[in-house]
């Protein structure tokens, strides 16, 4: 019997997917594993996979945005008649109605005369494995991202994935070669107002961008802010950090001190690793951080569990790796979700100082400025120092003024003193 497919939830905060490309297509066989098409979600694009076996009879959008449980695609025998089970699955799924009225026209053949005076939209064709007999070019996200930094026509490159998919590598290999693919014109034409302004530009929102504007503007505008702010005197983290990469067996960053620091902090100071929950406050039993990375799209915030349990070695390599995949939009949903603080560093981006956005369900995030030898009166005297501006952003539902001062003293205490954090 033929199966509905439909856009699945592929994390807590989807509401819609956005197809971007199909790996099989109406009329191959699929098995149990295959993967059926990329789909983009609010943090991750990821691989919808197929549990059935059979053949592909029904596509229901080639690309673009897609409902949760919407239905995608129609999975059966050769043959079988699957608009009678679109229809019959309509009366219990009423977000599948426009798919249902779609699914007669997309199996209906078009005229003869018509098919034949079609005219050609795409200079790539199925033939060479690079596009789809629609004209779409079969290439993984990345790929196309990289393609259009460097203004390259994709539909140019021949790929070397399954069925002729370009992938990064094949992208890589045109640059390399001096932009022999390169696309049809130079720089796209630029529009001059009257008095020379340049023409202005719109970026379509991808999923992420549109769940970081929800989410955050639901933070900032539900959860009452507040901010407190501390210097904390680095210069024994510092020498701290300076002896452990000496010894070339681990190597660990600032960000990774601070993370560690914050996590130990927590512990003394529960209410700051507490979540808001609407009708009532769970005070977290566990120490989960987030670290907000940057990627192209905004940010993303894998999470290390237990952070409080982890030696700075195993903290930095988490991150490292995790971080990785973030810019490749690969993490997991499960890794991005749980956390129970979180941590901001622009301080590498020559930032002193600044506030974050509260990343639910967390009520407290910390901004992490740069390090800056200053001027400091040390017993009396004027000393340089490495200085460090920290701030603390609380939901004041759950954090109180006192309790987060308190916090942030604990948390100067084990960044100024690190041999603290080994008892």
């Amino acid at each position: 019997m033929a199966e509905v497919i439909r856009m699945p939830r592929l994390s807590d905060t989807m509401e819609e997917g956005n197809i971007i490309g199909w790996l099989k297509k109406v009329g191959e066989k699929v098995s149990p594993g295959d993967i059926l098409a990329e789909v983009e979600t609010d943090k991750a694009t990821m691989d919808l996979e197929s549990f059935h076996e059979g053949y592909l009879l029904y596509i229901g959008k080639d690309e673009g945005t897609v409902p949760v449980d919407g239905i995608i695609a129609v999975i059966g025998e050769k043959g079988e008649d699957f608009e009678a089970l679109i229809k019959e699955d309509t009366a219990t799924a009423p977000g599948a109605a426009k798919e249902a009225e779609a699914a007669t026209e997309e199996v209906a053949p078009a005229p003869a005369a018509a098919t034949a005076s079609a005219p050609s939209t795409s200079g790539a064709s199925s033939s060479d494995g690079r596009g789809n007999s629609d004209g779409r070019v079969k290439a993984s996200p990345l790929a196309k991202s990289i393609a259009k930094e460097n203004n390259l026509d994709i539909s140019a490159i021949t790929g070397s994935g399954e069925g002729g998919r370009i992938i990064k590598k094949d992208v890589e290999s045109a640059i390399q070669s001096g932009g022999a693919s390169a696309s049809k014109g130079a720089a796209p034409a630029v529009n001059y107002g009257a008095f020379g302004a340049v023409a202005s530009t719109e970026i379509p929102l991808t999923q992420m961008r549109k769940t970081i504007a929800k989410r955050l503007g639901e933070s900032k505008f539900t959860a009452p802010h507040f901010y407190l702010t501390i210097d904390i005197n680095m210069d024994r983290a510092v020498e701290a950090r300076k002896v452990i990469n000496a010894k070339g067996e681990h190597r660990i960053s600032f960000n990774d001190i601070v993370v560690k620091a914050s996590a130990l902090a927590l512990r003394k100071h529960p209410m700051v690793n507490a979540s808001w929950m609407g009708d009532k406050i769970v005070v977290n039993g566990h120490i989960d951080i987030g670290v907000a990375v940057a990627v192209d799209e905004g940010l993303l915030v894998p999470v290390v569990r237990h952070t409080d349990m982890k030696p700075l070695h195993v903290i930095n390599a988490e991150v490292k790796e995790m971080a990785g995949r973030a810019r490749e939009k690969r993490l997991k949903p499960d890794e991005m979700q749980g956390n129970t603080f979180t941590i901001s560093n622009l301080g590498m981006f020559g930032i002193d100082e600044f506030t974050a956005i509260i990343n639910p369900p967390a009520s407290c995030i910390l901004a992490v400025g740069g390090i800056a030898k200053k001027a400091i009166v040390v017993d009396g005297q004027i000393q340089v120092g490495s200085m460090m501006k920290v701030t603390l952003s609380c939901d004041h539902r759950v954090v109180d003024g006192a309790t987060g001062a308190a916090y942030l003293q604990t948390l100067q205490a084990y960044l100024e003193n690190p041999l603290n954090m080994l008892v």
